[in-house]
């Protein structure tokens, strides 16, 4: 196997390193552009620059607009390695700062562009090549959710350390349910986009199978399966008890998940959020093969498996919400035992109509949300910045901007949609871009000031509600302070 990667990313890096430390009092710059220099991007599209100008123009609120100037190309402008394979395209996806490609990550920022992959030649091999980079990850480790640009290096993160077995070209071994889910998500965004079926060969099935052998393996019908892990600092959320087995549970039929999307532990090891994930990219999944490939066996096999899940999700993964009605739990482990919660991470509880995973007027999803966004959920703070989720991956009081996107691209009221514009405009302490997460009383003490998921999410919402709600786009949102 040969490899070629361009080289430009570092550039980027280096123009976004200012962002890393950036001052308060340029908070109250002008609102000039935040995007590195043209010859400093690592990727760009030309379809992805008419989007710009289209959905730009259509914004009256003027920092609502830069920040999408900003955040929407972001990944494109910062993140992205292209090269050959083996004479084929290949696209290395970094998060931001974190230099490593996650599936679940890289998935999610390219998502926000595939709707212009049918006009970009160049867009379409951008994708053609993460579609096929992401098989060759899952070829090398199905049990990994991030992974080294040399396919033979040993990660330079502290994962090395892991009481797991660490193969060269992993940079971190977390099992998580949602990282073989969002690699299916994104290959049938594509598919459906571009009826393209060069990246689908024999390698892509090759990986897909052993994605969907590694779900039914983590059924743990007849034994633990294979995966264990321990973290050397054994902080409570960065590593598995019993010996990095993981909780004990009852055998059901839904798929076990030792960490969640937050890269966080699991509590229980049933995450329902990505178990309802997993039916609906199986689902996908079974379309590419019927359709890509006429490969009615691999598709009847993710078929079987999501009907499977589905019925198990139906049976136990549902709890009281106190009141006597029905709401998806967050977590639970076969045996009775639930856990309610939401995490600001997608999937959540909140997000799963963005995944294909519910319906938005879906009774038991609306409850469910309801009950997310509400003092029940200990991960949802509410200060004088703004109110939203958070979890336990950046402490108590940290909101995560993710669900104040979340939240509005699941609703259908203008005014909540409103109240979640006016929040991330006044959040991002002047930076021109959505951060990790930020105090829920001081904007200006947040985390990861590069973290392109975000970005592009926040670009997601602005396209989404370009579509659905465009009057609110031709409205101006001035602060005001959140009681």
């Amino acid at each position: 196997m040969t490899l070629s990667l361009s080289r430009r990313a570092m550039l980027t890096a280096s123009a976004l390193a200012p962002f890393a430390s950036m001052p308060k009092a340029l908070a109250a710059a002008p609102l000039i552009s935040r995007r590195p220099a043209p010859a400093a991007r690592s990727f760009v599209s030309r379809a992805v620059e008419k989007e710009i100008l289209r959905v730009s123009a259509k914004i009256a609120d003027p920092e609502l607009r830069w920040l999408f100037e900003n955040c929407y190309p972001n990944t494109l402008d910062t993140t992205v390695r292209t090269g050959t394979v083996d004479g084929q395209p290949d696209s290395f996806v970094i998060t931001g700062d974190l230099d490593a490609m996650w599936l679940r990550d890289s998935s999610a920022q390219l998502q926000t562009y595939v709707h212009l992959t049918p006009h970009d030649a160049d867009l379409r091999r951008l994708f053609q090549g993460a579609i096929r980079r992401q098989a060759r990850c899952i070829l090398i480790d199905p049990y990994a959710n991030a992974y080294t640009a040399d396919p033979t290096a040993m990660s330079n993160f502290g994962a090395a350390t892991d009481l797991t077995e660490m193969k060269p070209g992993v940079a971190e071994r977390k099992w998580e349910l949602d990282s073989l889910c969002y690699p299916m998500r994104l290959a049938h965004a594509y598919w459906t986009a571009t009826r393209d079926a060069s990246p689908f060969d024999d390698i892509w099935s090759q990986a897909m199978a052993r994605a969907v052998a590694t779900m039914r393996e983590q059924q743990r019908k007849d034994s633990d399966g294979p995966y264990r892990f321990e973290r050397v600092n054994r902080h409570a959320t960065e590593t598995l008890m019993l010996k990095g087995v993981g909780a004990p549970s009852r055998k059901v039929g839904l798929i076990h998940s030792m960490f969640r999307p937050s890269d966080d532990a699991c509590t229980l090891p049933f995450l329902i959020p990505s178990n309802l994930f997993a039916v609906a990219a199986l689902r996908m999944l079974a379309q590419i093969h019927t359709e890509a490939r006429s490969d009615a066996a691999a598709a009847a096999a993710c078929t079987a498996l999501a009907d499977e899940v589905d019925a198990a999700l139906t049976a136990h993964g549902r709890m009281d919400d106190g009141t006597g009605n029905q709401v998806w739990a967050f977590e639970t482990d076969g045996f009775g035992n639930s856990l309610f919660m939401d995490d600001a991470n997608v999937p959540s509880l909140s997000a799963l109509p963005l995944l294909g995973a519910a319906r938005r007027d879906d009774p038991l999803y609306l409850r469910t949300r309801a009950l997310a966004w509400s003092p029940r959920n200990p991960y949802f703070f509410s200060g004088s910045a703004a109110e939203g989720i958070g979890g336990p991956h950046k402490g108590l009081g940290m909101i995560w901007p993710m669900s104040i996107i979340v939240r509005a691209m699941t609703t259908e009221n203008d005014n909540e949609i409103r109240q979640c514009l006016r929040w991330l405009k006044t959040t991002h302490a002047g930076t021109g871009f959505i951060h990790e997460s930020f105090n829920k009383d001081d904007p200006d003490t947040f985390s990861r000031p590069w973290f392109a998921w975000a970005n592009g999410l926040f670009g997601d919402l602005i396209l989404d509600l370009e579509r659905r709600r465009p009057a609110l786009l031709a409205e101006t949102f001035p602060q005001e302070n959140h009681a």
